[in-house]
């Protein structure tokens, strides 16, 4: 059972990200056009969002999404919270799950897969436990057992359950659930909330106990 889940993953599950990718990248071409355009309007550039993810075996990649919000930070480079920088367009951006389109083309080249555990900041790096590190042992995902159990809105113990689970059931069948499940969490626009307002603060922060301010300034001190 092991080896057939092993053996998915590492041969079927890959060719299937490439050839779902690559036809959804041309079908819903239309979309992506779009959506730049409108970002281009109300936003200006850049169109695309560009963030360094942690990947399979710890190793960091560039995760492309579509910019929801604008650039704005204190003086410490702390991005100001999301309801002072998110834009009308951005919100729809968000609610319909636009923004995550560019990350097919992270699909496609093989950085993550359609299913798997959310890719977080390598800024993150440092505050996981040595259990829940387990989650890297496979691709990130465009969504995963977290994201149809409750998105963002739950506490990051939790969601990490939820991906270490994953991580052992792997499978073409868990998979498939995962994904239709997503179809109907984004249709019903369900657990979509302001980014540490309405959802849990993001992870460095809530681990380490110190605001962003405070992270940034031993960042520096450290450089």
């Amino acid at each position: 059972m092991e080896y057939t889940a092993r053996y998915y993953e590492k041969y079927i599950k890959r060719l299937l990200d490439v050839i779902l990718s690559g036809i959804a990248l041309i079908v819903l071409s239309p979309f992506l056009l779009i959506t730049a355009l409108c970002i281009k309007i109300s936003m200006g550039g850049p169109v695309i969002f560009v963030q360094k993810r942690i990947g399979k075996g710890e190793i960091p990649f560039n995760l492309l999404k579509f910019r929801s919000m604008k650039n704005a930070f204190d003086e410490y480079g702390v991005a100001f919270p999301d309801e002072q920088r998110i834009t009308k367009a951005g919100k729809i951006i968000r609610k319909t799950s636009l923004d995550e389109l560019p990350s097919l083309i992270n699909i496609f080249r093989g950085d993550m897969s359609f299913v798997g555990p959310r890719p977080l900041p390598v800024n993150y790096g440092p505050w996981f436990s040595e259990e829940e590190r387990a989650r890297h042992c496979v691709k990130g995902g465009l969504t995963g057992l977290a994201q149809v159990n409750g998105r963002n809105s739950i506490m990051w113990e939790e969601r990490f359950k939820y991906d270490l689970v994953y991580v052992k059931k792997i499978s073409f069948v868990t998979d498939i659930k995962i994904i239709l499940k997503t179809v109907k969490v984004v249709l019903k626009k369900n657990d979509i909330g302001e980014r540490g307002i309405s959802t849990p603060p993001d992870f460095h922060v809530y681990r380490s106990g110190l605001t962003e301010q405070e992270l940034a300034m031993l960042d520096k001190e450290k450089k």
